[in-house]
């Protein structure tokens, strides 16, 4: 599991609204444009899948930014909510 910054820049005010409210599923609002996303590789992974459904690649951008538990503790915050924080360990 990994937190993912997604960022997206898209034109088209129908397919922005289609992948922010697709992203809120995933994840949490920080920047207008900018989700924070603690996903499993299979999450990750159908994240990208349905995303690519809903963006036209010619015109929009959209970046996915890995952060590892060891630069995740390196990222500062200036203002705004505190990072999404990774779930703690689960005893079975």
């Amino acid at each position: 599991m990994l937190l993912y910054i997604v960022t997206y820049d898209i034109p088209c005010d129908k397919r922005r609204k289609k992948v922010s409210d697709l992203l809120e599923g995933y994840g949490r609002r920080v920047q207008y444009s900018v989700f924070e996303c603690v996903l499993t590789t299979g999450k990750y992974d159908e994240l990208q899948r349905r995303l690519k459904q809903r963006i036209k690649l010619q015109e929009d951008s959209v970046r996915f930014y890995p952060l590892s538990g060891h630069t995740l503790a390196q990222v500062e915050v200036w203002g705004g909510e505190p990072v999404t924080q990774m779930p703690g360990s689960v005893i079975v």
